[in-house]
């Protein structure tokens, strides 16, 4: 998610208190007008147009509305079927923006017309999403093969455009992988305590419908605790508002290791003015500065980054394929994913498992409950999290989003033997 910073810096949290944070975006007044905005122009106005190459742009923003505010209505499917009858004239971002959309509110709904685009479709990117669209739909084994053999056909070099090499792996394991059983997670404590540093664990379900949540381990091996004792912990949502898969842009959190550089504050009206930790990808930017080498050290090239970044997992876990995602969507091309707040009224997702957590557009994001009377934070998971990894020296560290099995149990995490005595 792009942002804008006015700050990145070492923290001094004092002045970062609820009182002190303030948003006009969480005002009552703005979220109206937004919605009406939204409702009313940016989609209502839009598909009551013919598209053509003077307002395409505009069905461009539509489709990305839907998505983020995940909006379904009679006139939006409508709107989206049309576009869809008109997809082979669309412009790549429109058609980007559409499939988002499809994917992201009509899951079983445009089977037909998303079949018959994938059969003709000779962008990598694109035909990953209707792949992905129609894999969701039917996730046997006869699907799988025949989603495989049509890329194959239409892309007879696949093995060597990186997407198309991520999806392949997805239709084979992706239904092994979520029944997998975790790695010891005392290897990986232990690991990190070892090596000395501040990390935070952001444990997932694999249905990302549904938040995980963060905890916080210092440098010298302890874990983040209330003055009771209790682990603190802190709600968080990995999943983004399409929800497609880790590897495709926009789509939920990949697992895997991310790199903290610190703590920024963004000027995007919708991730707010709390303070948010910024996160490297592997393959984004330098290597130097995702794996944190001493200040004027270059990163030799002759290393292997692959097997460096697997340095960053202690050896049980190293085998551990879906620790790699973040590996692969950032040698794809994913970047600018982040730990956030949020200022997204929770009421368009009501109706949701997350709620009143906000999706994204594949960041992670803490809960955050403003007084819509006076803009200011009520609760902030976020804010919360910042405080608690920068309560010891050090504004940088690395970050872990790990999938729990669906054979474990994610609420239970803070009676897990593993957590006694860290």
């Amino acid at each position: 998610m792009l942002v804008s910073l006015i700050m990145l810096c070492q923290w001094s949290m004092a002045q970062w208190s609820k009182e002190n944070i303030y948003s006009a975006y969480a005002l009552y007044d703005k979220r109206v007008k937004l919605e009406k905005e939204l409702r009313e122009r940016t989609i209502g106005l839009t598909f009551s147009m013919p598209v053509d190459s003077e307002n395409e742009y505009r069905f461009e923003s539509a489709c990305n509305a839907i998505s983020q505010f995940q909006f379904a209505d009679p006139s939006i499917r409508a709107g989206l079927a049309m576009l869809l009858q008109r997809y082979d004239s669309l412009q790549y971002d429109t058609r980007r923006a559409l499939l988002e959309a499809v994917y992201g509110v009509y899951p079983s709904q445009f089977v037909q017309e998303i079949g018959a685009i994938s059969e003709k479709e000779a962008n990598p990117k694109l035909f990953s999403m209707c792949a992905a669209y129609l894999y969701r739909q039917d996730t046997s084994v006869n699907n799988i093969n025949a989603l495989k053999i049509r890329m194959v056909e239409q892309f007879p070099d696949y093995d060597s455009v990186d997407i198309l090499v991520a999806l392949e792996k997805y239709l084979d394991r992706y239904q092994f992988n979520r029944h997998q059983k975790i790695p010891p997670l005392t290897d990986l404590f232990q690991f990190n305590k070892t090596a000395g540093r501040k990390v935070i664990y952001s444990f997932q379900q694999w249905d990302r419908d549904h938040p995980g949540f963060a905890i916080v381990q210092q440098a010298d091996g302890r874990f983040v605790r209330h003055p009771d004792g209790r682990l603190m912990v802190f709600e968080q949502l990995a999943r983004s508002a399409s929800d497609l898969p880790y590897f495709i842009i926009n789509g939920s959190t990949p697992q895997g290791v991310y790199s903290i550089q610190g703590i920024a504050i963004s000027n995007n009206n919708f991730i707010g003015p709390t303070p948010n930790l910024q996160l490297l990808m592997p393959c984004e930017g330098k290597w130097e500065n995702y794996f944190q080498l001493p200040p004027d050290t270059l990163w030799d090239s002759t290393q292997d980054a692959s097997m460096r970044y697997a340095q960053l997992l202690p050896p049980s876990w190293r085998n551990y394929i879906p620790m790699r995602e973040t590996f692969e969507a950032g040698k794809i091309g994913r970047t600018e994913i982040i730990a956030h707040g949020s200022t997204i009224d929770p009421a368009y997702f009501k109706d949701k498992p997350y709620y009143p957590l906000t999706p994204t557009m594949g960041c992670l994001c803490a809960k955050e409950i403003w007084n819509v009377s006076t803009g200011r934070l009520l609760v902030s998971e976020q804010l919360n999290l910042v405080s608690a990894f920068s309560a010891t020296p050090g504004s940088k560290g690395y970050l872990y989003v790990i999938n729990v099995g669906l054979n474990q149990d994610l609420k239970n995490i803070r009676d897990w033997k593993e957590m006694k005595g860290w």
